[in-house]
């Protein structure tokens, strides 16, 4: 693991997520987040959004523009509204919905295979590193379960 990562993950269903793991070089503080998909891409710090055939070509838009359509109904809530903490509230909002999950018995946002997946991306990464870059397998610990998962609810604040 040096000063940067980059892991690029093909899913079953072809697609690609870019992973970059940069904690280390001099720049100043960025949680950086980008979303993009074949018809829009959002990003974080700074928030900025372009969605193609809505946005001005070629341009960045606030994403406060878009917050009544697409803005999740957890962050709308007045009770998560109220609350602070790191990370712009998401540190609360994680712990709201781990609590609340289990204090309803509802399904967590995160569950053992989850886990599971998430943590093997770092040795995963270091054996491709070793191998010069070549492909390496992502275990499915679910068994083929992830496919006939039912889709989480959202759990109201």
């Amino acid at each position: 693991m040096g000063d940067i990562n980059v892991t690029l993950i093909k899913t079953v269903r072809g697609r690609t997520i870019y992973l970059v793991h940069d904690t280390n070089l001099p720049r100043p503080y960025s949680r950086l987040h980008v979303v993009q998909g074949t018809r829009g891409v959002f990003q974080k710090w700074p928030e900025r959004i372009h969605v193609e055939g809505r946005s001005p070509a070629h341009e960045w838009e606030p994403l406060e523009r878009y917050y009544p359509e697409f803005e999740h109904p957890l962050w709308r809530s007045e009770k998560i509204k109220a609350m602070s903490g790191g990370h712009g509230g998401m540190d609360y909002l994680e712990s709201y919905r781990l609590i609340e999950c289990l204090r309803r018995g509802e399904p967590t946002d995160m569950d053992v295979y989850d886990a599971a997946a998430w943590s093997a991306i770092a040795e995963l990464t270091e054996r491709s590193v070793v191998r010069h870059s070549q492909p390496v397998d992502v275990p499915d610990f679910t068994r083929g379960r992830w496919q006939s998962r039912a889709p989480l609810g959202i759990v109201p604040a």
